[in-house]
């Protein structure tokens, strides 16, 4: 039953943050209620085994969506072969100021510039260890914003020893463009000591746990050719275990003399769709097979999916399609790819 339709409307009426968390409420109250079953459909049942992690399909709901881990079953429940809840930061923070969230229907786009709002991890996970979600999880963490950039590391450091047990997998965000200085981090030597540190930790909480909690790294659609090489070289040179491509992007070209062209923040949706698709490319070029790709950025079709599988991704995620297009957007994709 595909009411999204006729509900889109009234929610692009409202404020889009507004719109959000009242979203969210609802998918809570259908789920408590027992009506998920009777307003989603059926899915085909498509595993895939990526990570050492078995997922049921490979279309997974992106980092954003659910930063702090309340909604996480009646996100399940529509079908995701995965769920990405975050980014977590170990202390809770406001964001930025409002309005931070805008939206481009000519485009099938977003701008955010949120700015990592949460309640912190230790709210993310108390929410993740009363949930009845048995699927994968990714659990996302950055950095708090008052961190300084030379010691973002240990906040990275804090979430990962923190979400270790609990996670499926683990999401290093340093791509978002809404905290100042994050994306520095992915950057010559900053991105190569980041990267050894969280790896020389995960060994130890690997042993301390004796459990393998896979790393993916996310990055942005914005980087140079060499810098993309760089990033390869360093996710194969430390066995990092996945890559992320992409977070939003900060460029504007595709959106050039829309109102909202010039409000800050990170664009997602349509206008991202090329630029990380040929990241995903120059990534599957670099990395040759030895570890997979996560596609995100501009997933608005059945189609759309394709064409990320098709550069090299292994799994797929969405966001600003599902804001766009409802829950009938995993159907398309699942019967597409």
């Amino acid at each position: 039953m595909n009411l999204y339709p006729l509900i889109r409307p009234l929610l692009f009426s409202l404020d889009p943050e507004v719109s959000h968390n009242l979203t969210l409420k609802a998918l809570q109250a259908a789920y408590r209620s027992g009506l998920s079953s009777m307003l989603y459909p059926k899915l085909p049942v498509k595993p895939v085994n990526i990570m050492g992690l078995e997922f049921k399909n490979p279309v997974g709901l992106a980092a954003g969506l659910d930063k702090n881990g309340d909604y996480i079953d009646a996100l399940a429940a529509i079908g995701f072969g995965f769920i990405e809840i975050g980014t977590v930061t170990p202390r809770s923070q406001p964001g930025n100021p409002k309005p931070r969230l805008f939206r481009l229907p000519e485009h099938q786009a977003i701008i955010n510039r949120m700015g990592f709002n949460n309640k912190g991890i230790d709210h993310l996970l108390n929410r993740v260890e009363h949930c009845q979600y048995k699927g994968v999880l990714g659990i996302n963490i950055g950095k708090n914003f008052d961190t300084p950039i030379e010691k973002a590391a240990e906040d990275y450091l804090i979430g990962l020893r923190k979400a270790y047990r609990a996670a499926g997998y683990i999401t290093i965000n340093i791509s978002s463009p809404n905290t100042k200085n994050l994306r520095q981090l992915q950057q010559g030597n900053e991105i190569k000591g980041l990267i050894a540190a969280l790896k020389e930790e995960q060994v130890k909480l690997q042993r301390e746990h004796g459990k393998y909690t896979p790393l993916a790294l996310k990055i942005a659609p914005d980087l140079t050719p060499d810098e993309i090489r760089h990033i390869a070289a360093l996710l194969l040179e430390f066995e990092i275990d996945a890559v992320i491509a992409t977070n939003t992007t900060i460029a504007r070209n595709a959106i050039a003399g829309h109102k909202l062209a010039e409000e800050a923040g990170g664009l997602s949706g349509g206008p991202v769709k090329q630029k990380s698709t040929e990241v995903v490319a120059a990534l599957a070029a670099e990395l040759n097979g030895k570890l997979p790709i996560i596609a995100a950025g501009g997933i608005l079709s059945g189609d759309d999916a394709l064409e990320k599988i098709q550069a090299g991704a292994s799994l797929v995620q969405v966001y600003s399609g599902l804001i766009y297009n409802g829950p009938e957007l995993v159907v398309d994709i699942l019967q597409r790819i």
